[in-house]
């Protein structure tokens, strides 16, 4: 007879009566890869673990499972303005017992489970770290979005992304290792306002007009330049702003989009049982200006929108803040530090959308190819018309074909190039 009710390794699972519990034995991977961490079974008082697909707890001795207690709230989500007693009342610390990993070699400050046995940076795989108790005077997050992905889920799209661009060298996803990633709660501000902005620029107007010239009437464009004015408000919900220095913006940027803060819960400690996680280093001051200025250039967009041509200048523009609110939330992502020859590439996934962001190797002998075809054609062109008009020949047009073809094709290498550059860029 089993001491305790269900026997060891066993879950809950669906029943067809309502009020009647089931139980089956636990898949055997759940046993063994399931994270172990300090919440307690409250039937048989052995540690759990969290579930990224469900949110639940699973009890990894007798396999007593409780259902997520998330409560969503999405945009509900009380929301912050900039006043100093909302600073004063917050929270602070993560609510339960964590430790902290400091990097010595890039710097980072990581929060990791009291029994965690990591001691590996998850932003620069550096296993130079020092551990302490983490501190408690920084504010608590208000929100969370929770994994919804597992980690073993992400190597199969990861290697897709790794080959999804010709300017990669060939076979990267066969040659690149990739096979570990970190779970980590990173920390993001949003912001909320309304902006509303008056502009005044003036407009140009292309217009053709005929003329006689020795007798022949002939036709001429001008730009006829017009002043124009317009009104522009805009709503701004959930501008998100990460809160950390210690990864790339650039592919913060990126994952952005996959975040989905519809499902926003109030955050519990639970959500961090088996997780990392990191507290902000960029304060909340500094992440509302970069907020605000991604808000003035969306409505400097908007107003030169309104414009009746794309031809603009003289613009100014009068614009005003209103209704400021933020937020503290966690988002969740993915990490994995893969080598490609003697150099290391970060890539990240984000924990709820699964969208892939990173830095890929580039095959620069593509790209230099590719920019020999785009110039080609303009240099034998240019060459062709010198010829001609050595030889006597009306080389003249020629050669005008040829430059401007010589010219778009250098603006085509400009491109590739930049192209190739973000590829490894963080």
């Amino acid at each position: 007879m089993f001491k305790t009710f269900p026997p060891p390794n066993f879950i809950i699972t669906e029943s067809a009566v309502t009020g009647i519990e089931v139980y089956q034995p636990a898949p055997e991977d759940e046993i063994q890869e399931r994270p172990v961490v300090e919440f307690k079974c409250p039937q048989c008082m052995a540690a759990t673990a969290y579930s990224a697909t469900d949110g639940g707890l699973t009890c990894t001795h007798c396999g007593y499972y409780e259902p997520p207690s998330q409560e969503v709230v999405g945009k509900g989500a009380e929301s912050f303005d900039f006043s100093a007693k909302n600073l004063k009342r917050a929270a602070h610390g993560w609510g339960t017992n964590r430790k902290e990993l400091q990097c010595q070699n890039c710097g980072a400050y990581t929060s990791v489970p009291p029994d965690s046995l990591t001691h590996t940076c998850p932003f620069c795989n550096s296993n130079n770290v020092i551990q302490r108790e983490a501190p408690h005077d920084l504010l608590r997050p208000r929100f969370v979005v929770p994994f919804k992905i597992e980690a073993d889920l992400c190597i199969e799209p990861v290697l897709e992304w790794l080959v999804s661009s010709w300017m990669t060298p060939g076979k990267l996803n066969e040659m690149a290792s990739v096979d570990s990633f970190t779970g980590i709660y990173l920390p993001f501000w949003t912001f909320d306002s309304t902006t509303q902005a008056s502009w005044r620029a003036e407009v140009g107007h292309t217009k053709t007009e005929s003329y006689y010239s020795n007798g022949k009437r002939k036709t001429r464009t001008k730009t006829v330049w017009k002043w124009e004015s317009g009104k522009v408000k805009l709503n701004h919900d959930d501008l998100l702003v990460p809160g950390t220095n210690r990864l790339s913006k650039l592919l913060l940027n990126r994952l952005r989009d996959g975040f989905d803060t519809n499902a926003l819960a109030l955050y519990e400690p639970q959500y961090l049982a088996g997780y990392q996680a990191q507290a902000y280093d960029i304060q909340l001051e500094e992440a509302w200006e970069t907020g605000r200025h991604e808000m003035r250039e969306a409505t400097r967009q908007g107003c030169r929108d309104q414009a009746s041509t794309s031809q603009i200048r003289n613009f100014s523009m009068n614009l005003k803040f209103k209704d400021e609110n933020w937020r503290y939330i966690l988002l969740p992502i993915y990490i994995a530090t893969y080598s490609y020859g003697d150099q290391n590439y970060q890539v990240m996934v984000n924990g709820q959308s699964g969208l892939v962001s990173g830095q890929r190797p580039v095959a620069w002998w593509k790209i230099w190819l590719a920019s020999t075809g785009m110039v080609t054609p303009g240099i034998l062109l240019c060459l062709l018309g010198i010829a001609t008009l050595i030889f006597g020949g009306v080389g003249l047009p020629i050669g005008v074909f040829g430059f401007v073809a010589l010219v778009f094709g250098l603006i085509g290498v400009a491109w590739l190039v930049g192209q190739a550059d973000a590829l490894d860029d963080i």
